[in-house]
């Protein structure tokens, strides 16, 4: 079954932004990722300054939810604005899932990055749907 979670966006404060959430709700982060450490060939638009900005982070909140984020840079920094900054992140239990639930949300949509593997390890892709809502689908090949 499908878990749906918060994906948050920010323009270069999101390790703050998550250090005060974590003062809220407590917990650890069980993975921070920065830009500086995605491989060459997917990170190239990291380079100076934006390598120490947060590539991926996430907090378990609760056993059902996990609030997740990331600072926007590059290209996709100027389309970034309060209120189109979040997204509703679809974690699936199979590739099979994964494929049904982007390709029915997604259409009549725009596709932002299509759903393939990605060098984290997962299944991966962005769409926003026909009503303007921001989705994430993703299947995570190794399950914990």
């Amino acid at each position: 079954m499908a878990q749906v979670n918060a994906y948050l966006n920010f323009k270069g404060n999101c390790e703050e932004a998550f250090n005060f959430y974590r003062s809220v709700f407590g917990g650890e982060f069980p993975y921070i990722g920065r830009y500086k450490d995605m491989p060459p060939t997917e990170g190239s638009h990291a380079a100076g300054t934006d390598g120490e900005k947060i590539m991926h982070i996430s907090l378990p909140i609760s056993k059902e939810t996990v609030l997740m984020g990331s600072d926007i840079g590059g290209e996709w920094a100027s389309h970034t604005v309060i209120g189109n900054n979040i997204q509703l992140s679809v974690n699936t239990d199979s590739e099979e899932e994964a494929n049904r639930i982007f390709n029915a949300l997604s259409a009549g949509g725009q596709v932002n990055m299509p759903l393939e593997k990605t060098f984290w390890g997962a299944l991966f892709g962005m769409f926003t749907d026909k009503f303007g809502i921001n989705w994430m689908v993703n299947y995570d090949y190794e399950q914990k």
